[in-house]
């Protein structure tokens, strides 16, 4: 295949891709409208909070765990491959997950889920990346990145309406259908690719950055349940994990034949476009992990009403992450990125203004712009750091580039989830005076606790949900307002760190400065 002129099918490839990547996304977020039936102990499986938040962050943490791994084997056992055993093991573990029997059951398969997971998304990008020439590769990648944000935002809606008509089980049973029609295009239509020169393997860098990424990833979990990280249940996980990390960094650049060669961050192109990603993702979990609550329990919405509140944002992602390579190379990365971060600053701003009583226009608008927002930072990063490298170490950045924003998702929502619980304690603590002290501590942990609580006080109840919905809102402003700082940091490092005006299609082709990088 022409490297210049790209696969003669590659447009199909990339509707295959696309439409496999379908399965992953959206099981990320149908599950959230799910979690209050899974919870109830006669239509769902009884689950506590705790088993809940693990049904989701198991799959996280097997997910951002193996996600370097699985793109390092890609390069050197072959691209779909890699994509039709994690396509198996997906379909696979959805079914189990689907039957599951209790809570335990539920959380295994979600890890299981978790593994395949981790095997589809770095081989889809890196299969883009080898079947499309540079000149194409970013509106290529635009089109991938409208497809994850369709997904993401259709996930909570099409959630809403299996659980409508069915049992709960059928937020993962829907993943099947996908899974195999997405194998039966796969086979004919995607391309074997690999690293031509692969290096020997390196166990003990896959090893450690398995161990550190793991420990990381755990302890930032922890922090999201205890809703603290002043506790050596958070710190130890974490400093250990950075330690192991730092370690990696240290083998990795000691040995000849690296798993991923860490010169690559000299790249000013590479790790500008990473951190860009890093922030933002951040700033948005933590910033979204407020919105489920907010529409669902202060508002009132139901998760169907809710999912369809949230149209407008996967309506800019489809208009705007097509075009936004094309913004790209007329105003550069430099400017594109910078105020697009700054209009998501002041989204998330804006919801420091929302209340008990915010109109619906005013939510669907503000939606919007942060979709056409998003549209325009991740496509041009991800391209940057597509690019960064040699062609045939597609899969590892493709893997690097998703590991960082699932750790700093998962970091997101840990660190600003605690920032929200806290406000939230505190501001219902005294609504919750003259009740027994054991339901006064379980009513007082989130504002699904506090309803649960209301549900059993009667007329009481009533003015209590009033109060809870007060409370909440101000945790939400406070979080939103840290969620801004961060996001105006992360314009900060784009306006003084990521490159102006993108290179030609002649410069693109070469290898250099990437290429130097690597080992000799």
């Amino acid at each position: 295949m022409d490297e210049n002129a790209g696969h003669p099918r590659r447009w199909a490839i990339l509707g295959v891709l696309v439409f496999s990547l379908l399965a992953v996304v959206l099981d990320n977020t149908i599950l959230n409208v799910a979690m209050k039936t899974i919870a109830d102990p006669v239509a769902g499986l009884g689950a506590t909070q705790g088993e809940l938040e693990w049904a989701i962050n198991s799959y996280t943490l097997v997910f951002a765990g193996l996600l370097f791994t699985f793109g390092v084997i890609g390069d050197r056992t072959g691209r779909k491959r890699m994509l039709i055993v994690g396509m198996v093991l997906f379909g696979l573990s959805s079914l189990v997950s689907a039957y599951a029997q209790d809570p335990t059951q539920l959380i295994l398969a979600r890890a299981a889920m978790g593994v395949g997971g981790a095997a589809i998304m770095p081989a889809t990008l890196a299969i883009i990346s080898n079947v499309f020439p540079p000149r194409e590769r970013g509106k290529a990648i635009g089109v991938w990145a409208a497809g994850v944000g369709l997904a993401v935002a259709i996930g909570p809606i099409t959630g809403g309406l299996l659980l409508e008509r069915f049992w709960w089980g059928s937020v993962f049973l829907i993943n099947v259908p996908i899974v195999l029609i997405s194998m039966a295009l796969i086979v004919p239509i995607v391309p074997e690719s690999r690293d031509p020169k692969p290096s020997r393997l390196d166990p003990v860098g896959v090893l450690l950055s398995i161990v550190g990424l793991v420990a990381v990833v755990y302890g930032i979990i922890r922090g999201g349940e205890l809703a603290t990280v002043a506790t050596a249940e958070v710190l130890v996980p974490v400093l250990a994990g950075a330690v192991v990390l730092a370690a990696f960094v240290w083998w990795e650049r000691r040995i000849d034949h690296p798993a991923f060669d860490v010169r690559y961050f000299r790249d000013v192109r590479f790790s500008s476009a990473i951190a860009t990603i890093g922030i933002v993702f951040f700033a948005m979990m933590g910033g979204m992990f407020f919105l489920t609550f907010y529409l669902q329990v202060a508002l009132g919405f139901s998760p169907v009403q809710a999912g369809a509140l949230m149209l407008p944002f996967a309506v800019a992602q489809l208009i705007f992450a097509p075009l936004s390579q094309r913004v790209n190379e007329k105003v550069g990365a430099k400017v594109s990125a910078t105020a697009s971060l700054l209009v998501l600053t002041a989204i998330l701003f804006c919801y420091t203004f929302f209340d008990l009583h915010t109109p619906v226009p005013v939510l669907l608008a503000v939606f919007f712009v942060q979709g056409a927002a998003m549209a325009n930072i991740m496509p041009p990063a991800t391209t940057a750091i597509m690019e960064a490298l040699p062609r045939e170490k597609a899969g590892v950045g493709s893997a690097m580039s998703n590991t960082v924003r699932q750790v700093a998702g998962a970091l997101g929502v840990a660190v600003l989830g605690s920032v929200l619980s806290s406000s939230y304690r505190g501001e219902i603590a005294p609504a919750l005076e003259g009740l027994p002290a054991d339901v006064r501590h379980a009513g007082g942990e989130s504002i699904m606790a506090t309803a649960e609580v209301a549900s059993r006080l009667g007329e009481r109840g009533a003015t209590l949900m009033a109060e809870a919905g007060e409370a909440f809102v101000h945790g939400m402003h406070v979080t939103s307002l840290a969620s801004a700082v961060i996001a105006l940091i992360g314009a900060a490092v784009v306006a003084r760190w990521m490159p102006g005006k993108p290179r030609t299609v002649r410069q693109a082709d070469q290898p250099e400065p990437a290429g130097s990088l690597g080992p000799t």
